[in-house]
């Protein structure tokens, strides 16, 4: 018996001691938000308040002291986020990962994003402010890796530490760019169904642009199969340990609009979701200087931000900036393709993956007069038929840095205009409001024509020159709009009016958004901040109901269940709300998933109706194809002695719909509510080793929203029914300047990406319910209600 006490007694000791070092080891690893430092290369004492949120407010003496301190507090806090960006780009995950993430690295690093990175650093003028800032703000960051506290994924991982560079800066660019692009998720598989059914199959599609009925206003052998294309690319970025850009929301509201008679600035980017979140806030204030930004990971510069005299955000433009080109070989020799004028040899890039635990992994692309060659990136097409990808990013000059730089330090609306008129990719709507009254939006992106006729939906003859690019369009010619007479701009991802009589080809996402968006603005003129932010966490549809009642018409009611009627009743009564005690929602998105599953999936197939479902025009085609009693889609293939009609295939996805949800969720229908199937969680890359979910992973949490209403939060539809959300807002941002020091913010989990900080998820139950913190400028304020880090130049011995 005392032997056996003993033994207690010790394995008690053990996990005690075990516990005491790992709380001692925790408090080491938090970030530190107050006390003092010494830095080297600042010249006087720079000192940084961290507010409640954990947001930095950096008072300086001078510029660069101001950006060697945001690189060190951005580091603390993002050093594992930073890290991860820089690989991307480069292909350098599998370093760190190991084989998982191989294929990943072999698309990224024969894209060609390193290379154009170090062309666009060499014609850098190294005397510049944002090149000298750039420079002082990674030496910030390369500080705290030399004397800073190691991240714990760099242990567990076994991360050795590499100084940071500016070519990690621009990669980081360059792989945001890419997340932009939206061509290479669809037109491979737009091609294939034209290649299989014909034209007449994508009628329905809107790949003219009709289907963009809500337009943003201006003031100007055997056929190659292409899907592989689609499903690699979509699953590489759908997988990345770093999520995608997808859309967002943004409106400007012009003082004869708004109650105070300031301009209204509300913005909130749609991004996948990721743990830590994309957005680092950091607030610079120097005597020529002020800027509250948010930052994204390894970037010296704010996308979006504001200060007392302008604000600025974006969303995304979704125009068309890669084209995919069907090449030609030599039939007598593999290293040639042929051209308009006669055959040339390949280019050959050479390129080494380093793989964790495993063989380096030599990769060969070949380059063509459009692109890399994607056959040497992906696997399933064709090694004799290749395909090269066309990208602005990589072939126009790199111009990011300058632009960022300049959108950040404007001195006004046309100082501004000038920073967007750099940027050739990504396409984006770049907002603006400031204190003088003026709202503006640009597009941003090298816009380009082909010759008429030529469809940019579809994988382009890359052999016979005729659909090469014809002419790039001057920035002149870029949509926007300045003050216009409406006294507001927004922007849902939906397409501009045309210029000139041409509609720029695009991706563009449909009108819902749109609409709900100029439904609320059109009638009121009396706006105030607490309406925008009602507004921005908005949950209805504007197209919903319409859709809903076109599927009503199509059922026999009188055939139908008594499950089926209670289930009728609640759509008919629906107005379009995705709120968390809704039971709407959930019966519409199960009877969507049908509808979509028995129309598309015996032509297209299980795998490519599953990649069907991730495109943008899956989302475009809804409202309008169920209106269609026509359209050749309705027949099942499948089944030869019949054709199936509208009504037939719509009743029985009704019917199948209901007796899902029974299984689901139970026979009652008001227990079938939204928040028992629409959940989120935001997962870090080690979140999906089962046994550290809980440590790095924030959630699940049931929320409201739904794909497609302001408050975006986006899903996947599934066959169980079940709608984990993979992104929405990564920010909610509005900026009233009648009141400029306590405009609004929030992140979807913390400020921090450091597990142990109380601030690594402490906004996220805000976020959910669509509640605001202050972005404070207020110095008497955040100096009494912040702690306090104080950055000292290192004495000179």
């Amino acid at each position: 018996m005392k032997i056996f006490k003993k033994i207690l007694l010790v394995l008690l000791s053990l996990v005690i001691l075990t516990v005491v070092a790992g709380f001692i080891y925790g408090f080491y690893l938090k970030p530190q938000y107050e006390g003092e430092q010494q830095l080297k290369n600042i010249n006087k004492e720079t000192t940084v308040y961290f507010d409640e949120f954990g947001v930095p407010h950096i008072y300086a003496a001078n510029s660069k002291d101001a950006m060697v301190a945001l690189g060190y507090v951005h580091a603390q806090d993002r050093l594992w986020q930073m890290e991860v960006m820089r690989r991307i780009a480069s292909g350098r995950l599998s370093a760190i990962f190991g084989s998982v993430t191989l294929k990943n690295d072999q698309f990224f690093a024969g894209l060609g994003i390193e290379e154009a990175s170090a062309k666009a650093i060499e014609a850098l003028d190294k005397n510049s402010p944002e090149y000298q800032l750039t420079i002082s703000y990674l030496d910030g960051i390369n500080q705290y890796l030399e004397q800073g506290k190691t991240p714990v994924e760099f242990s567990i991982l076994g991360i050795k530490k590499e100084k940071f560079t500016i070519k990690d800066v621009y990669n980081i660019f360059g792989y945001m760019s890419f997340s932009f692009a939206i061509a290479q998720k669809s037109d491979p598989l737009m091609t294939d169904i034209r290649n299989k059914y014909g034209m007449d199959y994508l009628k329905d599609f809107g790949l003219d642009g009709s289907f963009n009925t809500t337009k943003i206003k201006n003031v100007k052998d055997r056929p190659q199969e292409y899907a592989a294309i689609s499903k690699t690319i979509a699953a590489l970025l759908d997988k990345s340990p770093v999520s995608p850009f997808i859309g967002s929301n943004s409106w400007v509201i012009a003082p004869k609009k708004t109650k105070n008679g300031k301009v209204i600035f509300a913005n909130d980017p749609h991004i996948g979701f990721s743990q830590p979140g994309t957005w680092y806030e950091a607030h610079i204030v120097t005597p020529e200087f002020e800027l509250y930004g948010s930052y994204l990971a390894g970037t010296p510069f704010p996308l979006l931000g504001h200060n007392r005299e302008y604000a600025y955000g974006l969303t995304m433009f979704e125009n068309d900036d890669v084209d995919l080109y069907q090449e030609e070989n030599n039939p007598n020799d593999g290293n040639l393709y042929k051209t308009p004028n006669g055959y040339s040899a390949y280019e050959v890039r050479k390129k080494t993956i380093k793989v964790k635990d495993a063989k380096d992994v030599a990769l060969n692309v070949k380059i063509t007069r459009h692109g890399p060659v994607v056959n040497d990136l992906i696997e399933g097409l064709q090694t004799d038929k290749p395909v090269a990808m066309s990208w602005i990013y990589t072939q126009q000059p790199i111009q990011i840095l300058e632009a960022v730089y300049q959108l950040s330090h404007a001195k006004g609306i046309a100082d501004f205009q000038k920073g967007v008129s750099l940027i050739a990719a990504p396409g984006l709507n770049v907002m603006y409001g400031d204190a003088k009254g003026n709202v503006a939006w640009w597009a941003t992106g090298k816009l380009y024509k082909h010759n008429e006729g030529v469809n940019t939906n579809f994988v382009l003859d890359g052999a016979s020159g005729k659909e090469d690019i014809k002419e790039y369009l001057d920035f002149s010619k870029n949509p926007s709009a300045e003050n216009p007479r409406w006294n507001y701009v927004y922007s849902a991802n939906n397409q501009p009016e045309a210029i000139e009589g041409y509609n720029y080809p695009g991706y563009y996402l449909p009108e819902d958004r749109a609409k709900r968006i100029t439904q609320l603005l059109d009638p009121k003129s009396d706006w105030d901040m607490a309406a925008v932010g009602t507004m921005i966490f908005d949950n209805t549809s504007a197209v919903a109901p319409d859709v809903v009642a076109n599927l009503i018409s199509n059922i026999e009611e009188k055939s139908l269940s008594e499950t089926e009627k209670q289930a009728l009743v609640v759509l008919k009564d629906w107005k379009g709300s995705n709120n968390l005690n809704d039971v709407a929602p959930t019966i519409y998105n199960k009877w969507i998933f049908n509808y979509l599953k028995n129309t598309f999936e015996d032509e297209l197939g299980p795998e490519n109706f599953q990649q069907f479902l991730g495109t943008h025009v899956v989302k475009q085609i809804i409202a309008k194809q169920i209106t269609n009693e026509k359209s050749l889609w309705w027949d099942d293939i499948r089944t030869k002695n019949s054709k199936e009609t509208r009504s037939q295939i719509i009743s029985k996805s009704y019917k199948e719909s209901i007796v899902a949800l029974e299984k689901q969720l139970g026979n009652t229908v008001a227990d079938w509510t939204w928040n028992k199937v629409h959940t989120v969680e935001h997962e870090h890359p080690l979140g999906k080793v089962a046994a550290l979910r809980g440590f790095f992973n924030v959630g699940p949490y049931e929320v409201s929203g739904s794909t497609e209403v302001i408050n975006n939060l986006f899903f996947d539809f599934t066959a169980d029914g079940n709608y984990k959300v993979k992104g929405g807002p990564s920010t909610r941002r509005i900026v009233d300047f009648s009141d400029i020091e306590n405009s609004w913010s929030i992140l979807p989990t913390g400020q921090s990406g450091n597990p142990l900080s109380a601030h690594y998820s402490d906004q996220a139950e805000l976020y959910n319910a669509g509640k605001f913190r202050r972005m404070m400028l207020n110095k008497e304020e955040i100096v009494r209600t912040s702690t306090k880090l104080v950055f000292m130049p290192v004495k000179k011995k």
